[in-house]
């Protein structure tokens, strides 16, 4: 006798660990940021002037301008925010998971559950005799929560097998398949809202730290003494809304996609790394913190690379807009800029200093991740003691 019950579901909680706080989210997030902006703050320089200059003065506007400690111009406004902005994205992220998993998931688990086990359950029988196997279905119906009454309709089904092989739920491969499609749509999900949270950080932030990048290329007069200098100015002058927060609509069209595919992307292939990594354990034993640390900065470097790649026209005209005169009259919108750059430069120009930004992503994020989960290890162990 094969019997099917409804204790056949799994337990939600999904496992005894302890729970990673938001305050925890916020900790490791800001330590990772802090790591990755002294990592790719010079490729971050020579991206802007490039995205800023056109074919003719490229040399005068390159890394060359200014030495080699104009590289490090406009970092204090992104060092001092990234602890902020990357504690935002993380915990955003970390917080919009949870909620996930909450009232989405769980309402899914309970939908799936019902269609499997709560309709129909009570045991299948095999009676062998002379003329074969026969199988006697006895059902019982449930109404309500513990409710639950017999059913006369027994069902005999003949068959020529002596040991047929019956199954209850659905093949693991559709529930497999349906798993990873709603995980990736989760993580996807958790991640644009993420980015869309911290884009009203980084728009001001990344709009100073513009300004100052090309100021310390041009051998013009110097605007601006510093960041605070620059904010103050800019507020003053042109406001906050129109001056600080200069493409503030580009910044949403570019963090929001982009955090949703760099989320999915980094949990997918750090999925299947993992997975690699493991298989090859029998031959050659590794242990299991260094699959860690090896999967999770494969895949930032990978996701961060590829996410850059397929975003990066809104971050061009971002930089063009976030450089261009503050002056009201000669303010323009994010199509008539692209469409401006379009025209007179061609197309490719959207894609100018996309090398230089690839190879800045991938160390860049392949640190993120690692140093954001090393810190999260460490308060755990801190806390266990």
């Amino acid at each position: 006798i094969i019997i099917i019950t409804d204790d056949m579901s799994e337990n939600s909680d999904g496992g005894g660990g302890s729970q990673i706080s938001a305050l925890d989210d916020l900790l490791a997030g800001g330590v990772a940021g802090s790591a990755s902006v002294i990592v790719g703050h010079p490729f971050d320089t020579i991206k802007v002037r490039l995205q800023t200059s056109f074919a003719n003065d490229s040399k005068k506007n390159s890394s060359s301008s200014g030495g080699f400690k104009s590289l490090f111009k406009g970092m204090s406004p992104p060092l001092a925010t990234a602890a902020i902005c990357n504690a935002i994205i993380f915990a955003s992220y970390g917080h919009s998971t949870r909620l996930w998993d909450e009232y989405i998931e769980h309402r899914s688990r309970e939908q799936q559950h019902e269609e499997i086990h709560g309709t129909v359950t009570g045991a299948v029988m095999f009676e062998h005799g002379e003329h074969g196997t026969h199988e006697q279905v006895k059902t019982w119906k449930q109404h309500g929560n513990d409710n639950y009454h017999d059913s006369e309709d027994c069902v005999k089904v003949q068959c020529d097998q002596k040991d047929p092989i019956v199954s209850s739920q659905p093949s693991e491969g559709v529930l497999n398949t349906s798993s990873t499609e709603q995980n990736f749509l989760k993580v996807f999900a958790c991640g644009a809202l993420a980015g869309t949270v911290q884009a009203f950080v980084i728009c001001p932030v990344e709009h100073i730290k513009c300004r100052l990048q090309i100021q310390a290329a041009s051998g013009a007069k110097q605007m601006y003494k510093g960041p605070i200098d620059a904010c103050v100015s800019i507020i003053k002058n042109h406001g906050i809304f129109r001056g600080l927060y200069r493409g503030m609509g580009v910044t949403l069209w570019r963090e929001t996609p982009a955090f949703g595919m760099y989320f999915a992307v980094y949990d997918t292939i750090k999925d299947r790394v993992e997975s690699l990594l493991e298989e090859k354990d029998d031959d050659h034993p590794i242990p299991s913190h260094a699959h860690a640390w090896a999967a999770s900065a494969l895949a930032g470097g990978i996701s961060g690379a590829s996410t850059w790649g397929i975003i990066y026209p809104f971050d061009v005209i971002k930089s063009r807009m976030q450089t261009s005169p503050l002056d009201r009259h000669l303010q323009k919108g994010m199509w008539t800029v692209g469409g401006d750059i379009i025209r007179n430069h061609g197309f490719k120009h959207m894609f100018r200093g996309l090398g230089v930004t690839l190879v800045r992503a991938f160390p860049v994020n392949a640190i993120i991740f690692p140093v954001y989960e090393f810190v999260l290890m460490q308060i755990g162990s801190w806390r266990s003691r």
